[in-house]
């Protein structure tokens, strides 16, 4: 059994612990609020501008234009979307690992580049044989230091342009989706070629009413098309940012936690090393006061 010099130092050192992990816990729940905010703000008018395009693409054969041309899968670009600092459970592993899986397997005839957004995910990429897009030379990994609208969309205008000079046949984004404090959802989105709109049974009666477009729908969709995707790829790093905030409040919650057991654990087993010391001189002094008889 460790002495009692062992277990203070122990106990001490677990106090402080615990006193860092409440802290970053309490930083990561005052985050979450407004990280929070911004996506719950952000998601009605990503909903509405697929609504819009889902209505202008009705009476349409199909998506015709330069962002949904259907090409053979030469080249691929995989986005991941992680954060720039650990402490936050499997927040970052479980973006790494699905972008390692998807080249390795759904996209292994191709040839995969990987787009980084993240320090965590492009230190990853570095230890394996995944080639980084030289669009993560800009400012992907900086961009979590002010995330605003004209930062991503700088990031998704070079994507844009790269798929429509054919350098690149799909984009596909990994990212975690927001759902609570608790729960983050692992999403991997198709970007580019930009699918069809799926008809929906509750959007018949909308879509049945003839409009009157001016200019026509496909001038329309050709303009509206850049800007949803541009919306897209911003939605999806405010997902990440509030499923950030929320997997690292929920991983200090339980560090916090485990420490509070490991403190009484330890607590207890001083009391028992102390109460054993107590004894043991209790007994020499005992013998000693037989031996003097």
């Amino acid at each position: 059994m460790a002495n009692l010099k062992e277990i203070r130092n122990r106990i001490v050192s677990v106090n402080s612990t615990k006193q860092i992990t409440s802290a970053m816990k309490m930083v990561s729940a005052a985050k979450l609020r407004r990280a929070q905010d911004a996506v719950v703000q952000m998601r009605p008018y990503s909903n509405k501008m697929q609504e819009i395009i889902s209505n202008i693409s009705v009476g349409l054969d199909s998506i015709d234009g330069e962002y949904s041309e259907q090409r053979e899968l030469k080249n691929v670009l995989l986005i991941g979307i992680t954060s720039n600092r650990g402490l936050c459970g499997g927040f970052n592993n479980n973006v790494i690992k699905k972008v390692i899986l998807l080249a390795a397997n759904e996209y292994k005839d191709a040839n995969v580049v990987v787009l980084p957004i993240g320090k965590k995910i492009k230190d990853a990429i570095r230890k394996t044989t995944l080639t980084q897009s030289p669009i993560s030379n800009t400012n992907t990994e900086k961009i979590w230091d002010e995330l605003t609208f004209a930062n991503a969309s700088d990031i998704a205008n070079q994507i844009i342009q790269a798929f429509v000079k054919k350098e690149i046949d799909k984009v596909v984004l990994v990212y975690n989706q927001f759902k609570n404090a608790a729960v983050q959802e692992l999403q991997v989105e198709q970007f580019l070629p930009v699918l069809p709109p799926t008809e929906n049974k509750d959007n018949t009666s909308s879509s049945s009413i003839d409009y009157i477009f001016e200019p026509e729908k496909t001038s329309i969709l050709q303009e509206l098309i850049p800007k949803s995707l541009k919306t897209q790829l911003f939605k999806a790093l405010l997902d990440s940012v509030a499923s950030e905030h929320g997997a690292r409040m929920t991983a200090m919650h339980k560090a916090t936690d485990n420490a509070n057991d490991l403190i009484n654990a330890l607590k207890l087993s001083y009391n028992k090393a102390r109460q054993a010391s107590i004894t043991n001189e209790i007994l020499e002094i005992v013998a000693g006061a037989e031996s003097l008889k």
